[in-house]
């Protein structure tokens, strides 16, 4: 059976990595590439960061592209605490690999060239702000109609952020990337939201053992997540990249045109849904509801082993 292909887009902070850590531990996933872009911390940092992760799991042939150091206007201040200032925690490693192994080609243009290579064959994972993946439709507007599928962690179904009072951290930091791909990108999209990633969360109890396990991984895993100090393990970009790898790990959703708001005052950055069919619109986004939490639980547990 053929492998699935999948490119993934990231802003890698803690969650990116162990989204990336979930899928190089998937058998039946082929990485084509990993796209950089701003979010978590700084595209230096994300590119390190990922460097780290593929060095980590002794997966260094994939290639790594730098993207987008800030947003389409450029107006958003980042603040880079939630990971620590590196997206990482902060704990450093002496023996991560340099930047020199970046590839020469940058982000926007590595996407196109691969999803062309490979018509409608690549899913593609996006797990920060979507700006690369905006650029790359301004770029090539027939990309949307080459690429297989897209994923998407980000988004909101109920006016309730995390960044802002209305607006969730991802689409935040890019709101005119984020109206670009969900109105211009006709492909069959996935948006794994904050509210189904809250809605998901896994006990503390789950989390220790799962950082526990006597792997380099494992400790790996414990080392970055110190700090972390809250009530239920969430995982964010694990849900989207657990569905590109596995659809029947999703066990309940809706379809609905959906876009962003870009002018108010308090909701900038929403995703907004037209649950009653006012646009006409003929592009239905797929949000995801519910999961096959025994599925995901496995996934995640799998990445560290």
């Amino acid at each position: 059976m053929s492998k699935k292909l999948l490119l993934v887009d990231v802003d890698c902070g803690v969650d990116d990595a162990q989204a990336l850590m979930m899928a190089l531990a998937a058998p039946e996933v082929e990485i084509l590439g990993i796209t950089c872009c701003h979010g978590n911390t700084a595209i230096e940092n994300v590119c390190r960061n990922v460097l780290r992760v593929l060095h980590l799991c002794n997966r260094m042939e994939i290639p790594v592209f730098r993207g987008a150091s800030n947003s389409i206007l450029g107006e958003i201040s980042p603040v880079y605490s939630h990971f620590g200032g590196d997206g990482l925690g902060d704990v450093g490693d002496a023996d991560s690999p340099g930047l020199e192994h970046l590839q020469e080609e940058d982000a926007v243009h590595a996407l196109i060239r691969i999803i062309s290579q490979h018509p409608g064959q690549v899913s593609l994972v996006a797990l920060g702000p979507l700006t690369n993946i905006a650029l790359a439709a301004k770029i090539d507007p027939t990309i949307s109609k080459k690429l297989g599928k897209l994923y998407i962690m980000g988004g909101n179904l109920e006016g309730r952020g995390n960044r802002t009072v209305c607006a969730e951290f991802n689409f935040y930091l890019d709101p005119e990337a984020a109206y670009i791909v969900l109105n211009e990108y006709t492909c069959p999209t996935y948006i794994a939201s904050l509210e189904f990633a809250h809605g998901s969360s896994l006990p503390l109890e789950y989390f220790k053992d799962w950082v526990n396990q006597d792997t380099v991984k494992a400790k790996f895993m414990k080392t970055i997540t110190a700090s972390y100090s809250q009530k239920e393990f969430v995982s964010y970009d694990s849900f989207a990249m657990a569905a590109a790898i596995d659809e029947s790990i999703i066990t309940d959703s809706m379809e609905c045109p959906v876009s962003v708001e870009l002018h108010g005052s308090h909701a900038r950055g929403m995703m907004v849904l037209d649950t009653i069919g006012k646009w006409k619109k003929q592009h239905k986004a797929t949000l995801i509801k519910k999961a096959n939490m025994e599925k995901f639980k496995q996934r995640l547990w799998t990445a560290l082993v």
